[in-house]
């Protein structure tokens, strides 16, 4: 099975090629679990879907609010127990 892939533009207009490793819906909230590589080793960011249902295009920000990066990271952690998070 091929994996998701997604361009997240930055703010500063670069748009960047990611794969989905996961994704988790939390509190009406969609999460996912991204990186730009493949690599198991790769370092990964969650980001949170702000697109509503009127819009065309999912569009996604970095979650940075620690509380929730941390509430987060443990819900992919369960999801993906063989795979060392960091």
């Amino acid at each position: 099975m091929e994996t998701e892939k997604i361009v997240f533009t930055t703010d500063d207009g670069e748009e960047i090629l990611l794969y989905v490793i996961e994704q988790t819906r939390i509190s009406g909230v969609n999460y996912l679990l991204v990186s730009e590589s493949e690599d198991e080793e790769a370092e990964c960011v969650i980001l949170r879907d702000t697109s509503t249902d009127a819009d065309a295009e999912a569009s996604y920000e970095i979650v940075e609010d620690d509380d929730t990066l941390t509430a987060v990271a443990g819900v992919f952690r369960e999801l993906l127990e063989d795979t060392d998070l960091k």
